[in-house]
């Protein structure tokens, strides 16, 4: 993600792009200067998803709420 992007990727396409930054990083073919690009970008990325990801537990969280106040918190297991 670009600073001052406007338009706001979605959590997919950011994953997306993290993956191929990880397998262009791992393949070892660029220069240190696109490395480090590169990997700026990565670590942007991270961090969207990251704050993406808190966002959908707080959700999730609120609305297994129940009455009263408690939360009923169950594990979730992603199907891969």
């Amino acid at each position: 993600m670009e600073e001052g992007e406007k338009e706001e990727v979605s959590f997919e396409d950011a994953m997306k792009r993290l993956e191929s930054i990880v397998e262009m990083l791992g393949e070892g073919e660029l220069s240190l200067e696109d490395s480090l690009k590169i990997f700026e970008e990565g670590m942007g990325l991270c961090t969207f998803c990251n704050k993406k990801l808190d966002e959908a537990e707080y959700k999730v969280e609120k609305l297994m709420e129940k009455e009263g106040g408690e939360i009923s918190v169950k594990e979730f297991k992603a199907e891969a």
